[in-house]
């Protein structure tokens, strides 16, 4: 499932952006804010920003925005630490 979200142009045409740089820019703070409020994991929230793991780390360490790591997330890195 794909959501496609609708802006209004009086406030597309208020984003102080190159055109070019909108989009990704809504992206990353879409994620940062869904991620911060445990709204979205760390990775779903890296893959919404189009961000590698790493490059979404310091984007959240640079915000002050406090790492969520769960239990569930240590099992993973483990997995995926051991190849499986």
């Amino acid at each position: 499932m794909t959501y496609h979200l609708d802006i209004p142009e009086s406030i597309a045409s208020s984003i102080r952006l190159p055109i070019t740089e909108i989009e990704p820019r809504l992206r990353v703070e879409l994620a940062l804010a869904l991620y911060a409020q445990g709204i979205l994991s760390f990775g779903k929230a890296a893959e919404l920003a189009e961000l590698t793991r790493f490059a979404f780390a310091d984007l959240t360490g640079a915000r002050n925005i406090p790492r969520h790591y769960t239990e569930q997330d240590l099992a993973q890195d483990l997995e995926y630490a051991r190849g499986q």
